[in-house]
């Protein structure tokens, strides 16, 4: 099952306001959603998903295991916790959240602890998410590189990741790209401001329309209808070669998620 290209991500939404979220993206034709057990909302996720009657076949749902849940007795219970609060029998997607600090929880028992919950049935394909190559690696020698659907990781024009990218394409792996647009940071970007203007479309679909021209997957967030609706519209915007290397251009390591004590060391 291939991950869809657009889905919406609910990375510091609660409550009342991500159900909203939920919903108008829902209405406005979105199936993907992205969530995480760490965000605390799952519950709110799950009664949005529940609300708005759409077939459970026709949605993507992705969920994290937190780095508290990692152990191998703690993993499909944490996970089947995720399935209650989310109303569903199964998810699309589980990916490991970061990978556990100083190696407290060995990649290789998270790894074939998250491999048996998918043949438990409790989510149809597993990942991983801010893995370094070093990581990834590990993970491929726990259960195979046809068992990592993706890796999840921070990608923007400022950070284009490549190490990990093109080391993750030659083993098959997939990418996910979130904070896409620089915590906004891209948008006012004068080089992405001119091919918005060329192509008549907004900052943030050219960023969009840019990260899955690259075959990437990509998560944004928005608690405003227009925002949600606009971005949808990048999946119709095609950039072309000078675009796209202009964009290229703006590579600079610009880094933003990096939490101390869990991040890993990065290789760029």
């Amino acid at each position: 099952m291939a991950i869809p290209a657009f889905g919406l991500g609910t990375f510091r939404l609660k409550d009342d306001v991500v159900i909203a979220s939920v919903k108008t993206a829902l209405e406005l034709g979105y199936r993907a959603i992205d969530t995480a057990q760490i965000y605390d909302n799952e519950g709110a996720v799950g009664q949005a998903l529940e609300e708005s009657a759409i077939p459970r076949d026709e949605l993507f749902i992705t969920t994290k295991i937190w780095i508290e849940n990692l152990s191998k007795d703690k993993l499909i219970p944490s996970l089947k916790e995720s399935l209650a609060k989310l109303r569903t029998g199964y998810v699309d997607l589980t990916l490991i959240h970061w990978p556990s600090p100083n190696d407290a929880v060995p990649v290789a028992e998270f790894m074939q602890a998250l491999l048996a919950a998918k043949e438990a049935g409790l989510t149809r394909q597993i990942g991983i998410s801010n893995f370094t190559v070093e990581l990834m690696q590990q993970a491929i020698d726990a259960v195979g590189a046809e068992n990592i659907a993706t890796n999840q990781i921070e990608l923007s024009p400022y950070l284009q990741n490549r190490t990990v990218v093109e080391w993750a394409k030659a083993h098959n792996i997939h990418i996910t790209s979130y904070m896409t647009l620089a915590y906004g940071k891209a948008l006012a970007d004068e080089t992405i401001g001119r091919i918005a203007q060329k192509h008549q479309a907004t900052p943030a679909q050219v960023i969009l329309a840019w990260a899955m021209a690259l075959g990437y997957a990509v998560i944004p967030s928005s608690t405003k209808r227009a925002n949600l609706e606009s971005n949808l519209r990048a999946l119709n915007l095609k950039l072309d070669a000078e675009d796209m290397a202009a964009i290229a251009a703006l590579e600079c390591n610009d880094r933003l998620v990096s939490p101390e004590g869990l991040a890993p060391e990065w290789d760029n």
